[in-house]
């Protein structure tokens, strides 16, 4: 059995495993890929509703949270949550489309739920954690971004 301890990759990550430094090369890409992907499907599902209150007839109910006016609250909404989710979901200009996310989950913690308690707006903090993991590591290996470098 050959031991995983002993593996040499290039430019491979050494994780911490069981108290040995072991190298399990692309794991950490791997990683990156399906954290990226995986919230960034879920804030569509924050995202897709407020698209689709643009296809209904009744008037746009929304919040004003900055002074801009609903309906561009909820076009800014969108844009973040839909948008940019789906261009970080093919890793297409991922941390650029990381910072209306970021924006947008600070406005939420810090303005609408300003006087919730934590348990309120705790999923936005973790989003905004989220998000800020993916702007700073970047999109990973496999990402549309490392298909035209």
């Amino acid at each position: 059995v050959t031991s995983l301890k002993h593996i040499d990759v290039e430019k491979t990550k050494t994780f911490k495993i069981m108290s040995k430094n072991v190298a399990i090369p692309g794991l950490s890409m791997i990683y990156l890929f399906l954290f990226r992907v995986s919230v960034s499907l879920l804030m569509l599902q924050h995202g897709w509703p407020k698209l689709m209150k643009f296809t209904n007839s009744e008037a746009i109910k929304f919040a004003d949270p900055i002074g801009i006016g609903s309906n561009a609250s909820l076009i800014l909404a969108v844009f973040a949550e839909v948008v940019c989710s789906v261009l970080i979901i093919i890793g297409f200009k991922t941390r650029l489309a990381t910072i209306p996310l970021i924006i947008t989950m600070l406005v939420v913690i810090f303005i609408v739920k300003l006087n919730d308690p934590i348990f309120e707006k705790e999923s936005a903090i973790l989003f905004l954690f989220s998000y800020g993991t993916i702007y700073v590591f970047g999109p990973g290996k496999y990402a549309a971004d490392n298909k035209w470098k």
